[in-house]
């Protein structure tokens, strides 16, 4: 068995049904984002702050709950303190509940040792299959943490349902000249059958990739899953969902899918986490505050931000507890940044607590929690990172990466 570990899901018969079926979501929260440099040295990607006041796994929790999904576990493994410490027991989605509810699962290796980390998101489920077996859903609900989009599940489920399929998966199509080789490429037919799935392909067929939304039949997937391990011995490691068990759920005939059909952007890169906030400041992106659908967050309590006699805010967010007596023009500043007087930022993001010093201008920048900036910091055309707590009192060009924490 995987694990000697028990979740309790409340007496048989409870737990979020659809349509009278059993219904698990598992959020895959363990990623080392490894592609977002230094915003990933030392949180978790799912923690990254989004939109100022919200983090990007604040997207896939809102979804499940205002989709009446109760009963939701994250699987979390780099840097699992800081996402705990954003979780709080799932208090901020309402998730805190005596049967069911939030369930977080830190890792440990296929044999029982505790620590152990997965090889890719299929093994993920894989090491967890003895928890799944015991919960003993009959669908599957598996969702990536760190896509920014909002989406009602209910529907894709009952799609699922009706198809009988053993995999739906959510898709969307990226437009003509983007990259598509980044993620699993699918070809779908007129009945919605996938018939072709290719992932991170050299050279892709369409510009129709999957979400990683994924809706499994749970006992075949239980089953898929076994006979690719037994497949391998006992020393074999499954990888992401990509290498071999959509394949496998496709060439059999048995996967399906159903188009999105509205934002959504994976900001696994630093580019794509700059534009998302772009798009977000152009209201071409999610709506935050939707009345019906709004994204929960959990958040410190601050004073409101002030803007001081002289300060110039033009199409930007600027959350509470910021202080700015300069200029921000097309950016996002989250909690506590200061932008003193005769400093600039513009077309950037600034996450907590930065502090832009007097005449410092900043461009087409992503600048970390805490960092301080005396120097001017980008320029041009190409996105600038700078690390948390960073001391820049030298200015950095346009298209450079600061380490978190040095003085430069």
């Amino acid at each position: 068995m995987a694990s000697s570990r028990s979740l309790s899901s409340g007496p048989t018969g409870r737990g979020t049904r659809v349509r009278g079926k059993r219904v698990l979501a598992i959020i895959l929260a363990g990623g080392k984002g490894k592609r977002l440099g230094v915003l990933t040295q030392e949180r978790a990607k799912p923690t990254l702050t989004f939109a100022g006041t919200y983090r990007l796994i604040d997207f896939a929790l809102s979804n499940c709950v205002h989709s009446g999904l109760s009963d939701v576990w994250v699987i979390e493994e780099y840097e699992l303190h800081t996402l705990n410490d954003h979780l709080a027991n799932g208090r901020p989605w309402d998730l805190d509940r005596t049967h069911g509810g939030l369930q977080v699962l830190p890792p440990f290796s296929a044999g029982g040792e505790e620590g152990g980390f997965a090889a890719g998101n299929a093994d993920a489920l894989y090491i967890h299959r003895g928890l799944i077996r015991q919960y003993a859903p009959e669908v599957l609900l598996v969702l990536s943490a760190d896509h920014v989009y909002t989406l009602d599940y209910r529907p894709v489920i009952e799609a699922h349902l009706n198809s009988g399929a053993a995999v739906t998966m959510v898709t969307t199509a990226l437009p003509e000249g983007e990259d598509a080789s980044r993620f699993g490429v699918v070809q779908v037919d007129e009945d919605g059958a996938v018939t072709h799935f290719a992932y991170k392909p050299e050279h892709p067929r369409s510009q129709t990739i999957t979400t990683e939304i994924f809706v499994y039949d749970a006992p075949k997937l239980l089953a898929q899953l076994d006979a690719l391990h037994g497949a391998k011995g006992e020393q074999g490691r499954l990888g992401d969902f990509g290498d071999e068990l959509i394949p496998a759920f496709v060439a059999a005939g048995e996967a399906r899918a159903t188009d999105l059909g509205g934002y959504w952007l994976d900001v696994g890169l630093p580019g794509a986490y700059w534009r998302a906030h772009q798009d977000l400041l152009r209201g071409e992106a999610v709506t935050l505050d939707d009345p019906e659908w709004p994204i929960l967050t959990s958040s410190i309590p601050r004073m409101p931000a002030r803007l001081d006699a002289g300060a110039q805010v033009e199409g930007s967010l600027v959350s509470y507890g910021c202080r700015v007596a300069g200029t921000v023009r097309g950016s996002v500043l989250a909690p506590g940044v200061i932008v003193e007087e005769g400093a600039t930022v513009e077309d950037s993001v600034l996450l907590r607590d930065v502090v832009v010093r007097a005449g410092t201008q900043v461009r087409r920048a992503i600048v970390d929690e805490e960092a301080h900036l005396a120097a001017n910091v980008g320029g041009g055309q190409e996105l600038t990172v700078v690390g948390a707590r960073a001391r820049v009192n030298k200015p950095v060009k346009g298209g450079a990466e600061v380490q978190a924490g040095p003085e430069m």
